[in-house]
């Protein structure tokens, strides 16, 4: 298996893997349950009314697939909403598929024209893109990554912690205005990948491009052939586009490029002694990226090389604390509201959200709209992205998640999330509710068809049984209005990953061993 995924490395441009099971999709295997599932309550609450929220959609990306279907974060803007409502709570279903015996984590799912997923798993011989049925979760076609760095470093040292902190790799990827996935690999290439179904009825994946950064980007990597590299390894952490169709990168080690698709030119810069482990979000007015140190508003020069259009410090606090992958904000920026853009930094005692104007005209006595404390006192971090719909903020702690080691035995985190809304002359912030929600780690969604927030919770249990639930908030009051068991275990955690609500109303969870899928019935 580390030899095919070695292989990956010399693809060449049009090379195609197609589909593992035939013209109709196999059942999939559901995902093994820890003992105790029998013992812990399986729902709590009762069915919701949908309750559609006023206001208006972030602006649709031309490069992007429709919003709510093209990445982690739902669309350009990192608003982290849905405009699609998804389950009520009446009668819920739950399915999952199991990807692999070791690993098999779907993270970021995105919706194909067709409605079919496309996403990325990770596994012990690689990242996996993967084409999805979406009621079965069966899978219709798949092309394989090569190998991270991070996995081989980690089964040679046996430190397993350095996968859990690796962003790098694919995890990261969108979905274009033409159905195809855009990544970058461990080899430090882009690829833009296109699916299609085969006269046969069965589904394979395309490279339409690759394009090789090795040129600007440091490649000496950990691999099975090279496991005592002399040279530095930068790897890739996001890809984006910008309004004119630019692929925009962004390095761990703090480098910023651009790929134009036309020309393959490429241009880059570096923000020395500063780290991305985020991915970044993208305007009309430009490229919104946060740093472990600043938070950055980027446009292309003509030739496309990135220039900074303004660049705000914040309180990165004196290290990194349990639940960051970094010392740095662990939000992808989000752009709200009349040209606002929202971030978390790292404060020692209690993190801030920060709010900032966007515009290059802004004096810099300006920039800062407010800055909120969230959460207890020597207890607050997120490594989420915020939610953001018309001018307020959802975010949500983490303080306290490393790894799925850290909640094993009925062990669960402080949690907490609070709610928070810019006021309508731009004069400040006010706290308009906090929940005590146990979310240890999960992106959480916003339906703004029915007004329920997502959640992916843990409650501490004293007889060390390990529930994962989805849990839906209400977003105009805080309340939990019910919650619906997934399964037990470690296999069960979503160890970062996103919800995900898909077009027909069911709510995606990757986790450790694969997907889960819940949906009224």
């Amino acid at each position: 298996m580390f030899r095919r995924a070695l292989n990956c490395a010399v693809l060449p441009v049009v090379a195609v893997f197609t589909v593992l099971h035939g013209g109709s999709p196999a059942q999939a295997e559901e995902i093994p349950k820890a003992p105790g599932h029998r013992l812990i309550t399986h729902y709590e609450g009762g069915p919701a009314t949908a309750a559609p929220l006023p206001g208006e959609a972030p602006p649709q990306h031309p490069y992007l697939a429709p919003n709510g279907r093209s990445g982690m974060h739902s669309d350009a803007a990192g608003s982290a909403t849905s405009p699609w409502a998804g389950p009520l709570g009446r009668n819920l279903q739950v399915t999952s598929e199991r990807i692999a015996a070791l690993g098999g984590e779907c993270a970021t799912a995105t919706f194909d024209s067709g409605g079919r997923l496309v996403t990325v798993c990770g596994t012990f011989s690689g990242f996996t893109v993967k084409l999805l049925e979406p009621r079965t979760l069966a899978t219709l076609a798949e092309y394989r990554l090569p190998q991270r760095p991070s996995t081989v470093e980690a089964i040679t040292s046996l430190d397993f912690a350095k996968i859990f902190k690796d962003t790098s790799g694919g995890a990261y990827f969108y979905l274009d205005n033409q159905d195809r996935a855009v990544l970058a690999d461990s080899r430090q290439h882009i690829l833009r990948l296109a699916h299609s179904q085969n006269p046969d009825g069965t589904w394979k994946f395309t490279v339409d491009d690759d394009w090789d950064l090795t040129g600007h980007v440091p490649h000496d990597c950990v691999t099975w052939t090279n496991l005592r590299p002399s040279g530095t390894c930068d790897p890739v952490t996001s890809v984006m586009p910008d309004w004119e169709g630019r692929i925009w990168w962004v390095t761990r080690q703090g480098r910023v490029g651009t790929v134009d698709p036309q020309t393959a030119q490429i241009r880059s810069l570096r923000l020395d002694g500063e780290e991305i482990q985020n991915s970044f979000s993208v305007a009309e007015d430009g490229v919104s990226i946060v740093s472990d140190h600043a938070l950055y508003s980027f446009r292309a020069a003509a030739d496309g090389t990135p220039h900074v259009q303004w660049r705000q410090t914040y309180d990165r606090g004196t290290g990194t604390k349990p639940g960051s992958v970094n010392q740095g904000s662990g939000t992808t920026p989000d752009l709200f509201g009349d040209g606002y853009v929202a971030i978390t930094d790292n404060a020692d005692d209690r993190m801030n959200v920060l709010v900032h104007r966007r515009g290059t005209d802004v004096a810099e006595d300006r920039r800062l709209v407010c800055k909120v404390p969230v959460f207890g006192s020597g207890a607050s971090t997120t490594d989420n992205s915020l939610i953001t719909w018309g001018n307020s903020i959802i975010v949500e702690n983490n303080y306290g998640y490393e790894n799925p080691t850290s909640l094993l035995l009925g062990k669960s985190v402080v949690g907490g999330v609070t709610r928070i809304d810019v006021r309508p002359d731009g004069s400040g912030c006010d706290t308009v509710w906090e929940s005590a929600v146990r979310a240890p780690s999960v992106v959480p969604k916003l339906s703004t068809a029915n007004g329920l927030i997502y959640f992916y919770e843990k409650e501490p249990n004293a007889w060390g049984i390990d529930g994962w639930y989805l849990t839906a908030v209400d977003f105009r009051t805080g309340e939990r209005r019910w919650r619906q068991l997934t399964g037990t275990g470690p296999l069960y955690d979503n160890n970062w990953a996103p919800i995900t609500l898909g077009p027909d109303g069911t709510a995606y969870v990757g986790v450790v061993n694969g997907i889960v899928a819940v949906r009224d019935r």
